[in-house]
């Protein structure tokens, strides 16, 4: 089992994730860098803002990691996540996930990213020429719908 999983305020580094799921049986090791880009959806983007509820985030990616190795034994993953301000180029999360094999690796970090982005309380706020927004937001507040009284 891989024991790296993290919310950090500081920069990432790479090899920190790689060295977390190395071990004798690992025959490829892939990586998963997400950085901010100056873009998005046609919009230019100069900074991002992270925040996360980090005890359940880093219990919320040991869980992801936890069923991605029972779903492929021998798999081992790592991951880090930035929170704070982050300038365009800035690295923001990072993954790995080691295999015996390349194509069980590669799979099981494609798994593990795409998990971590649904499921792990982190939430963004762009800042364009606009003003900051945040990213996926969705009011929660019960407007027009009819309710019974």
């Amino acid at each position: 089992m891989s024991a790296l999983f993290d919310i950090r305020n500081e920069p990432l580094v790479l090899d920190e994730v790689v060295r977390a799921v190395q071990a004798p049986s690992v025959g490829a090791v892939a990586v998963f860098s997400g950085t901010v880009r100056d873009h998005n959806d046609g919009k230019p983007v100069s900074l991002l803002e992270y925040e996360a509820y980090v005890a359940m985030a880093k219990k919320e990616m040991q869980r992801i990691a936890e069923e991605l190795e029972r779903e492929s034994p021998g798999v081992r993953l790592a991951a880090l996540h930035r929170v704070g301000a982050l300038a365009v180029g800035d690295v923001a999360v990072v993954c790995a996930a080691s295999a015996a094999h390349r194509g069980q690796a590669f799979d099981a970090c494609r798994r593990f990213i795409d998990r971590i982005k649904e499921r792990v309380p982190i939430w963004k706020r762009e800042h364009g020429p606009d003003g900051p927004y945040w990213v996926g937001f969705q009011d929660a507040r019960c407007t027009g719908h009819d309710h019974e009284t």
